[in-house]
């Protein structure tokens, strides 16, 4: 199944088990709002989907992973309910991947920006690649990584955690993340990550899927007020992104990369 979007598409692919869920778009493997609400669904399609075993989440092309939210969208909103309602859209993602009972295998090709880390994270086994550098870059345009904030933390840790959000500017690389936790495995490139993907779903998809759900649910053990958290999260995204520093900021990023 395809679903499109203006610049990006959404595929589904299932095979033996395993789901593989494949987004894309033009700008930097970047998330439009419609284009999250649809990846939440799917994600809770999968949980419901008695023929689904294992979940791949995975971005097409040769550009990055994830470059987070689309600036282009971010720019067009002028009012606190639109700003909520937009990083409500990663919120719900993150609380899709946490609550579906099935397992997430992410496959981080390459680098990851804001969003995008909090996506990794949010998967229960993510492997990479030796590109896959990752940057918190949010305080750099005037907001924060308040959204995927939980879900980076819980997974690198506090200090960690802390040393992206402020060092906005500067990527660290993928041995660094596998060290933090972020990345359980990572690989030179492309073709023994995907044999190393392929390899690991194939065996999960042979086992218990009753024993895989209550172990996600260990797991994720203490998340249970995530709703309401990230919402409120979700809210002060809504609220800096309206200041004129940010909107300058984004301008700025915007011409240089032109």
């Amino acid at each position: 199944m395809t679903y499109t979007f203006e610049g990006g598409t959404i595929e589904t692919s299932l095979d033996n088990g395993i789901l593989r869920i494949e987004f894309h778009h033009e700008q930097g493997n970047s998330f439009p709002s419609a284009m999250l609400s649809r990846l939440t669904d799917e994600i809770n399609a999968a949980g419901e989907n008695k023929d689904v075993r294992i979940v791949i989440l995975q971005s097409k092309g040769n550009q990055a992973f994830c470059a987070g939210a689309s600036f282009k969208e971010l720019t067009q909103l002028d009012n606190e309910t639109d700003g909520f309602a937009f990083f409500s859209g990663f919120a719900n993602v993150i609380n899709a991947l946490r609550q579906c009972p099935k397992l997430v295998i992410g496959r981080i090709h390459d680098k990851c920006v804001g969003g995008g880390v909090g996506l990794a994270a949010a998967c229960d086994y993510a492997l990479a690649t030796e590109k896959a550098s990752i940057k918190l870059s949010e305080l750099a345009i005037g907001i924060g990584a308040f959204v995927i904030g939980p879900v980076v933390e819980r997974r690198i840790g506090n200090t960690a955690f802390m040393q992206l959000c402020i060092d906005a500017s500067n990527w660290r690389n993928a041995e660094w993340a596998r060290e933090k936790g972020l990345f359980a495995e990572v690989h030179p490139d492309e073709a023994s990550l995907d044999k190393a993907i392929n390899t690991l779903s194939e065996k999960l998809a042979s086992y218990s899927p009753d024993a895989m759900s209550a172990l996600k649910n260990i797991f994720w053990g203490g998340t249970e007020g995530w709703n309401e958290l990230l919402k409120e999260r979700a809210a002060i995204s809504g609220k800096l992104v309206l200041s004129d520093f940010t909107k300058e900021a984004i301008e700025r990023f915007k011409s240089r990369k032109k």
